[in-house]
Formats: C-alpha cells, structure tokens, sequence
C-alpha cells in the first residue's frame, strides 16, 4: 500500500511531526522544490495544505505556507486556529480516568450489598475498567503517503533538476488525494445521538492539514514519502460551525486511496518522463507491486532489505575481531559473526541531509548497476511522449465489462462489500491505463464503480421512511444514510447461499439407526475413553437427523475428533467400510484428518479439481466430513454440498464460528449454525491440564474481559514493546524446544513470523545446530542451511515421500544442500524425506520456526507462545491461545512500529498497557458475515429504535428551531444574548428539553420568560447552557397535580413528541417515525415473548383482563423500547447502568414502567380495572 493511516491523539503528539525537520533561516516558503534543503540535515518544514486553511486566521495563512512548531500546538494539540488561538468549537473531550470511571460505577452499587459481594463486585469493575484503559480526544489523523519503492529508487539517484521533478509529481498526487478526500470522504456529523454518534450526516467546507516530507526509511534506504495530519476539525458547510470530523469513513476508504494515489502518480510520472509501467510478482502472500519497467527488480531488492544493517554490523564485529586477535576469522567464525549481527537491535534512524544520502545511494546503486547511478537514471526518464487517455476514449461496454470483472474479484474474497471495496479494486483494474489528468481517472474510476453497484446485489433496506428536504443531498439521498454504506453482495453468493441453507433443512439425507449409535456410545475407544455426554448427544443428533448438511460446533479442544471418530464407527458399521470421508480446506488439514479418523481424506480445492477433471464422486450413503469448515469459503461448499445431495450422501461440517474465517467469500458455516436452534455443540473442553484454562478459553472465545483476568491472575501475560515481546516469546519457546517440549511460536503477522524465524535460525547457527556455510536463498532475506527447520508453502503432488507427498504447510528440517540450489530434508514430525528443487525452494519455501495463527489452527502442542499487537483479531488470539495442552502465554506489544521511523508514533499511547490492548483485540472482531446475515444485520441497524429515535429527534429539533428560537428572543434576554444563546452548541440541548416539557404539559412561552428573570447572565459562558440547567430543574415533574395531572406525551413510553406548529413536510416525516418505533417496539417484544426470552419473563404474564392486559402490554413496549434503543443485551430487563444523561431519562422511565409491570402482575385479580389504568397513567408521566 502506497498510503496508510493512523489516528493521532490530542496534546503534544504534534512534535513527532517536527523531530526531523531541518534547522534553517526558518522563512523559506515550502513551495519551492525539495532541493532546497539538499544540504541541510534533516527534512523540509511542513507546509499548509487543504481548501479550509484560508478560514484561519482571518485569511492570513494560505496553502503553501510553512508550519511553525506554535501553530501545530494549536492546531493539534488544543483544537485552536493556529493563527488567532481562537476555538474551533468544542474544546477536546477529556475522558475519565480509570480511577474516576471506577468510582463512578462503585458508587452506583446497592448499598446493601453485602461486604463479601461488594468486594467482588468492586474488583470486578477495577479489572474491568484497567483492562479498557484511558481513552483520548481524536486531534488528527495521520495519512502516509508514499511513492513506489521503483519510483524512491529512481528519485534517490537521478540529479538534482529530476529530483525535483520527481518530487513535484509526488506532491501533485498528494494535493490531489486530499482534494478527493475533501470532495468524497470528510464529512461530520450533526443531530441526536444514535448507537455510533449523530445520525445525521452533514458537508464541510473543507480540510485542514500540513504535509511534511521525509526522505528515507528507518534502515536508510531512499523512501520518499509524505505526512498529511489532516486535522479533525472542520467547518460545518450548511451553519459554519466547527465539528469533528468522521473518521469512520477516513478508515473505510483508506485502502481506495492508497490504490488510487498509486495510479495518479504514475500518471504523473508518466506525463512527466514518459517511463512506462509494469505488475511484478511480489511471491506468495503479497499483492503484485507496480514497477517502472526499465528500474530492475535487484535494484529496487538493493534498497528494500534489512541486509545491508546486518552486513554493517558484521563488518564492524569483524574489525572488533581483527583488533583484537590480529588476524582474520575463519568462514565458520565469520558466519557466526553474521547471525550475531542479525540478533543486534535495529539501528536508530539518523537524521542527514539528502545530499549525504543521495551520494551513498548512487555510490551502492552504481556498484550493482555497472555504471554510475545519475546517468543510467537519465537514461530511464529520456523517453518518447507516450499515449494519454481521455475518459471518453475508454467505451462504455469496456467500462460495464470492467465493472462485472470488479464484483467478480471482490466477490472472491468478500460475502458482502461497500462502496470503498469496489473503488479500491476499480483503482487496481484501471491502473494499468494512464491517464492525461487526473479527473480523466477519477471519472472512469467512477463510472466502473457505478457499474459494479449495478451488477451487485443491495444487502441494505431502503429508506424506512421520508425526510424533509434539509436532510436530502443533491442526489437525493437521505443524510441519515452515511456516503458509502450500502452494503452490497453478488447474486452468486446469495442463491448459493438460499441453497446451503435448502440442504441444510431437507432431512433426506442417510441415517444411523439409535440402535447402531447407543452402541458405540457405550464402548470406549481404543485408549479405554467413553465419550462425554455432549459428545455422545452430538453424535447422535448428527448420525440421526437425516439432514443433507448438518454441522458440528465446538470450541477449540472440545473433542471434536474425538466425536467424529465414533461417529465414524457407528456410520461404517450400517453403509459399510469406505462410506466415511473426510475433506479440509487446507492439504495439512485434510491429512491430519486423515491421521485422526483413519479415512481417506482431500483438500477442498484439490477434489473439486479432480470432480472436474477426472470425475471424482462421492456416492449414495457416503459421509463427507468436512474438518475446519470456518475456513471453508461458500462457493466451495455449495458446489460440494450440492454433487452430495445429488448423489444421496451426507455433508457433515465440523468447525467453530469462533475461530478463523474463510480467506476467500465466507461466513456459511457461522450461517448454517445459526439458522438453526438445535446445532449439535460440543460444550466440554477435554484439551487443557489446567482447568482455569477450560474457563478462560471459553471466555476468550466469546470475547469476555474476565478471560484478560483470568490469564494475568497465572502470570500468562507478558507486556512491552515490539522488540521486547519478540524477544520475551523467542526465548520462552527456545527454552521449551531445547527441553524437548512439543511447542509452537506464533505470530499475527508475516513480518513478525519473518523475524521470529531469522531469530531463531541466528541462535541455531551460534551454537551449531545449522551449519550455514552452504545455504540457498529463499524469498527476501531469507536463507536456509542443513539443521533449518523449513515450512513448504505449496501443495505439490509430484515430489513424493514415503508416506504422501509435499504439502503446503508441511515442516521439514533441511539434511542436505546442494549447488544447483536445491536441498533434501526430512520431515519434521515423521518418517520420510523429498529432494525440493531449486524453484520449488526459491518460491515455495520458507523458515518454519514460527507460524501464522491460520497456520497454528488445527494443531495441539504441550506450549504455545503467541506474539499479539493491536491490531489483532479476536479470533486469531483464540486460536493462538488454544494450542498448548499445558500453558498458552501471550506476549503483547503495545506498540506499533513501522520501519519509517525509530520514535514512537503518537498514536502509541505511553499509557496503553498489555491488558489494555488485549482489551482491544477482544473488541476486534475480524469474523465475516454471510450476506444472509449482513441483510438480517442491516434491517436490524436501520430499523432498530436506536436509529429511528434519532432520526426523529433530529428533524423534531430542525423543525421547531425557529419557534424555539423565538421563544428565546422572546424570553427577555438582550438581542445579543439571546443570539448568542442559539448560535451555542447547546441549543440543540436545550431545544431538546423543552420539547420535553412540552411533551410534559409545561406551557414553555410563560415558563422561558420566568427562568430568564430568574437571574441575570453576566457570568455565564454559555448562556444556552444555564437556560438548559434552569429548564431541567424546573421541569423536573410533569405539569399539573393529583387527578389534573395528564399523561406526558411520549413514544413509546420514552420519546417525548414533537408539537406546536411544524410544516407539513416535517410533520410527514416525523409521523412515520412515530409509526416505525411503535412497530418496532411491538415486534421486539413479541419476538421476546414467544422466544420466551429471560429478560422478557421477568416482567411476569400479563393480566387477563382486557383493559389491565393492554395497560400491561403498553409498560413492556417501553422495557422493550428501552432494551432496543440502547442495545441492551442482558438477561435481566434494564441492565446496565446508564451512561448519559439522556438514557439516565429513559432508564427512569423504563424502570416505572417496570415497576407498574410487576405492579400489575401482583394485583392481578384483586383490583379495579379502572385503579389500574389510573395507577399506569401516574406511571407514565415521567
């Protein structure tokens, strides 16, 4: 990716910004070239940039100008204007700390509780509460810009006039992608408060950002690149006022960006040099990389590796050895010397001038090209005009082609995806066009992502109801509807989907008779075990249901081999031997499948190959189980599924929704489990020694804090940063190898298994494990000798062993070298050896002393030693930290460094804690819904209570702004307090609350003018804001006394309606939200009774009488109303404690009602019918 992005917090974070920037004469306008600072240490000042930079200052900065070290304090660290120190409106939000979020949740524990349960509960909510840290203010975020590794390359060795060239073409990408950003992305939002913020979205006036260059990567090598803090505050378009910006929609179109700023670059490239471009292949598990066609591969391999700092290293360990015996040291000593150079820590970056950095880097670049560096670069940029495209030269049916060919390949990896997933690969598929401007590629990019939003299929509702035209874009939609947040599917995945779900409920499938099952269930097995009671249960519902596609679920060590095994038995004993097999998403799967259950078994991919090419069949009776399903994608499993049915066989899916998901379009399996309310489960977990890890297990695998408690209370968490962690996890797994402990090392990425293994292969070089004077080079800087373990990385049926053939995911340990460049190894945990030859080894091989979590699934060791950082999923710490029978330990890195920069970026919290980010990690759920789901999950966010209050409360307030607003100027405040009051940012506030004492029968024209006399506003920093305060205290009970008192006007029990004179166009819309939260309210709760939900059984039956039912029925949609409008999910009706101000309203609300509920419950039969309606309307007037 050529862009990234990073949050960056408020306080002094902007001095990251400023460590590398050169000290000059401090007044040179950052508009001239790059070269300007050639020879100064350090990089550029930054430089104003962004359409809303001349709202500052009254105009006095505009883009270009240089940014000083007081301005970004400002800016980014207080939320000022950089020039006047003015406000850009509200102050950043200064969250709790953790002390303080302690006590305020303490203090609202029963006070009866008794001292033990107090206790308990109090360090609950400590551990809790540490475990989710201390949250801070947003003041930016951080885009990285870069240009491609070839492109770096050539600017670091051309001349100085081509230098700049080459610079000017990067910052017009730049300035571009943040016109695109300011065009199509930023945005705020404004109204009431929904479950993720304000509903409404609104347009800004622009961004305000800086941007500062920096020259080179953390190891030195050129890497031009580009810091762009666009900050979060921006100017509402429609009012002027300053808001934050909507960072859900920066992190969604990151990707899109990096894809589409890669293209306009080159395009400039292009238009600048001529140079033409190609797709290389990057090797497995990359991403093909764009290329300047005559910059070579070895060149740009010369600048991108860290070999050059080890090869520094050794040379000074080789003089330290010189020095000190005087004399040179043999091979052997010097190859020591190497992997003692490899376990140096990295090198702090150097702060130089980029004239010193452009001669080391022509001096390298013109040892390995022949000739000197400046002239082949010449060469390379000398080129003929080339041919630019004009959008309309591109024809439309090329344009609808493309936009099929972008679902097509979305489509592959996704269930479901948005606007910005088919902008990114839109941008991938155009790219190898160039383009006379960049609106020429901004408008083809467009139309291909029209066109591949007519080919999908909309996953999500259309607007529920109408709104008024001040909530409407140009285009007509609704700004209750954020840009870009349809969800969209193909109708591929859809039908295969409906026919997954088909078999799944036909019962034709074969069956085992009860007979054939009790038998088995009563035999132990060939280790004398009996199964489990939930084994045996699952066994029998599986052998019995008749379902052409059944599933199995358990969690990780839960026995599910065990189960199939005897399912296995009892199925051969009635179809007959061979009628159990066994398929896996992956080859290793598949045989260690084939270990387990003693049947023949296949990867997924390889039978489908083999159904087509060879007629390969399942046949009647047969069972097919299907091991780690989770990774199963959908289209796969329904062409497997559907030859079963076809042929009368059984699927059986065995896996958990709660492990690794499908790297290509999945979620089926997650679907077919919970489309059905009966799912056989495994529930008790067999794998663990210890029986706090059963527990903590189960609680990871549901995403519980108590899971974080409960492995720091064992001592299995270890905190730090990066190299630290890396560190702490190599040594605890050498320890437990050279015992001789079954034990795996794993990391979250593939950077970090790169390091972790080249840590590795050092220290078995230094004590003489691997002999490395003979090694072959695999990918990278990656390299292997005899004693390497080495992990293959492609399945390949024609180098055989003994016992099967090589497979991807296969360990070896290397026996042999030799000099064509292939080796001989022997497998890691068997019997049988391979020749690998030398391409299978440059491309298919690599070290295998660590491994990925999707590599570690399936396997059971004694250890496992798991490396996690925040960016970590749920679910591969679950896997991670389910392997080891005996101890599972996790090292967490609190950081997250990049190889740009030594410092720490400021989004790095010095506070964040390993407890805090596993916290993190148990929030970040990477599973992918089916599109099945996602439309279940859409429906329920659109229509939830949630959003259609806000939505409501948001047009009540546009509605009667004017009105309120002249009750104010009507009030008895001076013409410029009472504009001062509405022009506040807590006008919304207080026109919110006398909607409510209206909705409560307070007459606010003779009630406003009294709170106004009340006392005088001299002191007051926000007049609004005191009004507010003044309102809610005397509207504290509703209007009137005793049997006068009427019932509050309010929706559903909490919603306080909008009256007074409002327009037809509004009143619309606000009655058919009305309408929509009624019905909601009514369909959530039926949905909990006939589900007999417990929360729902709490409220007790409702009365037989018809007046007490209907008053009864009335208090539950107000429970439910508020269960629904806030997300509350617990067993019990209002659980839990509210934490705004506005729920603490309709918590007091929905406990009355709860209140009258069990009020009715206990009277029922004993009372008169008109006391009781009386006694529910006193009820509802809060």
């Amino acid at each position: 990716m050529t862009v990234s992005m990073r949050v960056m917090s408020a306080g002094d974070g902007y001095k990251y910004l400023l460590r590398t920037v050169a000290t000059g004469d401090g007044d040179r306008v950052l508009s001239t070239p790059l070269t300007r600072y050639y020879t100064e240490e350090g990089t550029p000042p930054g430089r104003w940039i962004g359409s809303a930079i001349p709202a500052l200052g009254g105009g006095s900065i505009t883009v270009g100008d240089e940014v000083s070290e007081e301005q970004l304090q400002r800016l980014i660290g207080q939320g000022r204007d950089p020039i006047s120190g003015q406000p850009l409106g509200s102050p950043y939000r200064k969250y709790p700390t953790v002390t303080e979020r302690v006590e305020r949740r303490t203090a609202r524990l029963d006070v009866d509780l008794p001292v033990t349960e107090r206790a308990e509960a109090v360090a609950a909510i400590e551990a809790e509460e540490s475990a989710r840290g201390v949250r801070k203010a947003v003041a930016g975020f951080d885009f990285t810009f870069s240009i491609p590794k070839s492109a770096s390359v050539l600017w670091a060795v051309s001349d100085a006039g081509t230098q700049s060239l080459i610079a000017d073409a990067h910052h017009a990408a730049v300035a571009e992608m943040v016109a695109l950003i300011e065009r199509e992305v930023a945005a705020t939002r404004v109204g009431a408060a929904g479950r993720n913020g304000a509903v409404a979205q609104a347009d800004v006036s622009g961004v305000i950002a800086t941007a500062f260059d920096h020259y080179d990567s953390r190891a030195g090598d050129p890497h031009l690149h580009t810091h762009v803090v666009i900050s979060n505050k921006v100017q509402t378009a429609h009012d002027g006022k300053w808001r934050s910006l909507d960072g859900r929609h920066l992190h969604a179109a990151t990707v899109a960006l990096s894809e589409l700023h890669e293209a306009v670059f080159a395009d400039h490239l292009t238009r600048a040099f001529g140079v033409e471009w190609e797709a290389r292949d990057m090797g497995r598990d990359r991403n093909p990389a764009w290329a300047i066609t005559k910059v070579p591969e070895r060149l740009v391999a010369e600048f991108s590796s860290r070999s050059r700092q080890i090869d520094q290293e050794k040379n000074r360990l080789i003089a330290e050895y010189v020095a000190r015996h005087g004399r040179q040291p043999s091979l052997a000593t010097i190859i020591k010397l190497r992997a003692q150079a490899t376990l140096a820590t990295r090198p702090e970056k150097q702060v130089r001038s980029l004239a010193d950095l452009t001669a080391e880097w022509r001096d390298r670049a013109s040892h390995l090209l022949g000739e000197d560096a400046a002239r082949w670069a010449s060469t390379v940029t000398a080129n003929d005009t080339p041919l630019l495209l004009r959008a309309d030269d591109v024809p439309l049916d090329v344009i609808d082609s493309l936009g099929h060919s972008v679902v097509e390949v979305v489509g592959e990896k996704r269930s479901t995806w948005r606007k910005w997933n088919l902008t990114a690969e839109a941008a991938r598929q155009t790219m190898p066009y160039r383009f006379a401007t960049t609106q020429d590629r901004e408008a083809i990019v467009g139309m291909v992502v029209d066109a591949a939003e007519r080919a999908s299929i909309r996953l999500t509702p259309p607007e529920l109801a109408s709104s008024p035209a001040v909530f409407r874009r140009s285009d007509d939609t609704s700004r209750f509807r954020p840009v870009g947040s349809t969800v969209y599917s193909s109708p591929g995945i859809l039908v295969a989907e409906d026919r997954l779900l088909d078999r799944a409920r036909s019962t034709t499938a074969p069956v085992v008779s009860v007979e054939s099952i009790e038998k088995v269930t009563r035999r132990p097995d060939r280790e004398g075990r009996f199964l489990s009671d939930d084994q045996a249960a699952a066994l029998a519902s599986v052998a019995i249901s008749g379902r052409a596609v059944d599933v199995l679920v358990g969690p990780a060590g839960a026995g599910k081999t065990t189960a199939m095994s005897a399912l296995r038995t009892a199925w051969e004993r009635e179809h007959g031997r061979g009628s159990v097999i066994g398929l896996a998403p992956s080859a290793v799967a598949a045989q260690v499948l084939a270990d387990d259950l003693g049947v023949r078994t296949e990867n997924t991919a390889k039978w489908w190959q083999d159904h087509q090419n060879a007629g390969a069949s399942f046949r009647k009776g047969q069972l097919v189980i299907v091991d780690e399903a989770s990774l199963a994608g959908t289209l796969s499993l329904d062409r497997i599924t559907e030859h079963a049915v076809a042929v009368g066989a059984k699927v059986l899916l065995v896996g958990d929704w709660a492990q690794l998901q499908s790297v290509t379009a999945g979620g089926a399996f997650s679907l077919l489990v919970h489309d059905r309310s009966d799912a056989p489960e495994l529930v008790d977990v067999h794998r663990f020694v210890n029986d706090w890890e059963k527990t903590a297990s189960l609680d990871l695998r549901h995403g519980r804090p108590e899971a974080i408690d409960t492995y720091a209370a064992h001592d299995h968490i270890t905190g730090g940063d990066t190299e630290k962690m890396i560190d702490a996890a190599y040594t605890a797994w050498r320890a437990d190898t050279l015992a001789a402990v079954s034990t795996v090392l794993i990391a979250d990425s593939n950077e970090s298994v790169n390091v972790l293994n080249q840590r590795a292969r050092a220290d078995l070089i230094l004590d003489g494990t691997v002999d490395a004077r003979r090694e072959v080079q695999f990918q990278g800087d990656a390299r292997a000798g005899v004693g390497d373990t080495i992990i293959t990385r492609k399945n390949d049926r024609r180098l055989h062993t003994p016992r099967g053939w090589v497979r991807n995911g296969d360990r070896w340990i290397v026996t042999d070298i030799r000099d064509d460049g292939s080796l001989t190894a022997r497998r890691a945990d068997r019997r049988g050896t391979v020749t690998l030859p030398a391409g299978y080894v440059s491309d298919h091989v690599d070290l295998g002393y660590a491994v990925t979590a999707h590599r570690a699934q399936g396997i059971t060791t004694d250890t496992s030693h798991v490396l996690v950082d925040p960016s970590t999923t749920r679910e591969n710490l679950y896997v991670a930290m389910t392997r080891g029978r005996h101890a599972n330990l996790v090292y967490v890195a609190t950081d997250r460094p990049d190889d740009n920069h030594t410092t720490p970026h400021p989004a790095d919290d010095p506070a964040v804690t390993a407890r805090s980010v596993l916290y993190g990690v148990l929030q970040h759920v990477g599973a992918e819904l089916s599109a099945h789901e996602m439309i279940a999950a859409e429906q329920e966010a659109w229509g939830s209570i949630a959003q259609l209050a806000a939505e409501y409360e948001t047009i009540a307030q546009a509605a009667q702004h004017d009105r309120f607003a002249t009750l104010i100027r009507q009030s008895g405040l001076t013409p410029d307090e009472a504009e001062d009051a509405i022009q506040s940012d807590t006008f919304g506030a207080l026109a919110a609350e006398l909607r409510r004492a209206e909705a409560n029968h307070h007459n606010i024209d003779a009630l406003m003018p009294r709170l106004v006399a009340a006392r005088g506003f001299e002191d007051a920093d926000d007049i609004a804001s005191v009004l507010h305060h003044r309102l809610v205290r005397a509207t504290a009970r509703p209007a009137g006394s005793g049997r006068t008192r009427k019932v509050p006007r309010l929706i559903v029990g909490l919603i306080p309606e909008a009256t007074g004179p409002i327009s037809t166009e509004m009143k619309k819309a606000l009655t058919e939200r009305r309408q929509l939260i009624q019905q909601r309210a009514e369909a959530v709760l039926n949905q909990a009774l006939s589900e007999r939900q417990e929360w729902a059984l709490a409220l007790g039956d409702a009365p037989a009488e018809l007046e007490a039912a209907a008053a009864w029925r009335r208090q539950a949609q107000t429970v439910a109303a508020y269960r629904d409008r806030y997300g509350i999910t617990t067993r019990t009706p209002l659980d839990p404690a509210p934490d705004s101000d506005a729920q603490k309203i309709d918590a007091a609300r929905a406990k009355a009602a709860l209140a009258r509920l069990r009020d009715l419950a206990s009277t029922e039969g004993h009372d008169d019918p008109s006391r009781t309606v009386r006694r529910e309307g006193a009820s509802r007037r809060l």
